[in-house]
C-alpha cells in the first residue's frame, strides 16, 4: 500500500513529531510512506539514519504530476492541496482520505471517531474522508504504539543508558527530565523539587536557560534528542515533565509518574477542559491533580511534589489499561480494511 500523509508544522514541531512517528510505524510494517511537510527542518535532529519506505517531499506549492496513493492521510486538519484533492477525486479506485484528529480525553471524541464527511462541492466532489480520532478509550481510535514497545522498556537499562551519555545521577539524586512551555510557575517547581536531592536534565525550550543549580539541585542542559533517544529519557527518569501531544503519549507508555504541560489555548482556555477531561479520564490521584494544575496555571502548585508514590503506581497501571486497548495505526488498518 502507498500512504500519503500531509503535515503543516503550526509551531513547536509538534504536529511533525507525530506524523514522523505514523510515518516511521507504517514503513516498519512494509508500507510504502510519501510525507509531506511544508518545514522539515525539525527531522535533522529528530529523525537519525536513513529511513527506507519514507519518501520525505516538500509540501506541494501547486500541482504536482503524481498519482495520489491508496490512502491519504490529512494530518491534524492541515488542509490538503486542492490541486492534490482533484487529483484524488480522479483516481480510480479513489484513495481513502482520513483526517488524522488531535489526541483529546473529552467525550466528544468517543462520538466523533470514524464519522464521514461526504464532499458535495470543492475539487474532492464525489469524495468522502473520514475522521480518525486518537483517544484514550475502546471507542477511540488509540495511540501511536509501535510492536514491541513494551518489551524494549522492560529490558531497558536506564543507568546504563543514562552513564554512556554522561547524565548519571550521583547516589541519591533521583532523575528528572523537564520539557515545557514557558511557564512562569518554573521557581515554584524547581524549589519544590530542591526538597530532596535532584539531578533535573532540561531539554531544548524556553525553560532550559532558567534551570540552573541550587542546593540539592543539580541541571544538565540537553541537547535535541532524536525520538529514540528521548523515548529513553523518558524511561530512564525517575519523573516527566512532557509537553504538548506526541512527549505526552510517549511517557505514559514510560510507566514514570509525569506532569504534562497543555499547550495553551488562551483565547477561550480550551485548555483547561482538556486538561480536566484528560484527568477525570486517566482516574488521576488527587493529589498528583493539585501539581498538574499548578503546573498548568490552574492553582498554586504545591509546595512540594506530594503523591508521588501514588502517581508512580497509577502510571504503571494506566500504562497497562492503554496497552490492552490496539494501537493507532492497527485501528486504522482495521477501519481502512486492511490487514496489518
Amino acid at each position: 500500500m502507498l500512504w500519503d500523509l500531509f503535515c503543516r508544522v503550526i509551531d513547536n514541531h509538534g504536529d511533525l513529531g507525530v506524523c514522523w512517528r505514523l510515518a516511521r510505524d507504517l514503513a516498519a510494517r512494509g508500507e510504502q510512506v510519501r510525507l509531506w511537510v511544508d518545514d522539515a527542518t525539525a527531522l535533522a535532529w529528530m529523525a537519525a539514519g536513513p529511513h527506507p519506505g519514507i519518501d520525505l517531499r516538500g509540501w506541494p506549492a501547486g500541482d504536482v504530476d503524481t498519482r495520489p496513493g491508496d490512502v491519504v492521510i490529512e494530518a491534524f486538519g492541515c488542509e490538503l492541496p486542492p490541486a492534490f484533492i482533484a487529483r484524488m477525486a480522479a483516481r480510480q479506485p479513489a484513495p481513502r482520505w482520513i483526517n488524522l484528529e488531535y489526541l483529546s480525553a473529552e467525550d466528544y471524541v468517543e462520538r466523533s471517531h470514524g464519522l464521514a464527511s461526504p464532499q458535495f462541492s470543492g475539487p474532492g466532489v464525489g469524495l468522502s474522508k473520514h475522521f480518525f480520532y486518537p483517544g484514550f478509550t475502546p471507542r477511540t481510535g488509540g495511540l501511536l504504539r509501535e510492536p514491541g514497545l513494551p518489551a524494549r522498556i522492560a529490558a531497558f537499562d536506564g543507568r546504563a543508558w543514562l552513564t554512556g551519555h554522561d547524565w548519571a545521577p550521583r547516589d541519591g539524586e533521583r532523575v528528572v527530565s523537564l520539557f515545557a512551555y514557558a511557564n512562569p510557575a518554573l521557581p515554584a517547581l524547581l524549589a519544590a523539587l530542591a526538597e530532596r536531592p535532584t539531578l533535573v536534565l532540561a531539554c531544548p525550550g524556553p525553560l532550559q536557560a532558567l534551570v540552573t543549580d541550587r542546593p540539592q539541585l543539580r541541571c544538565i542542559a540537553l541537547p535535541y534528542l532524536t525520538q529514540d533517544d528521548y523515548d529513553r529519557l523518558l524511561w530512564a527518569c525517575d519523573l516527566n515533565f512532557v509537553r504538548g501531544e506526541d512527549s505526552f503519549v510517549r511517557a505514559q507508555w514510560a510507566g514514570k509518574p509525569f506532569v504534562w504541560h497543555i499547550y495553551p489555548q488562551p483565547e477561550d482556555n480550551a485548555h483547561h477542559v482538556k486538561l480536566e477531561a484528560f484527568m477525570d479520564r486517566a482516574a488521576l490521584p488527587t493529589a498528583w491533580r493539585h501539581v498538574w494544575r499548578g503546573w498548568n496555571g490552574l492553582g498554586a502548585l504545591p509546595h512540594s511534589l506530594t503523591g508521588l508514590e501514588d502517581a508512580s503506581s497509577h502510571a504503571r497501571k494506566w500504562r497497562e489499561q492503554l496497552v490492552a486497548q490496539p494501537d493507532l495505526l492497527t485501528q486504522l488498518q482495521g477501519f481502512l480494511g486492511l490487514s496489518s
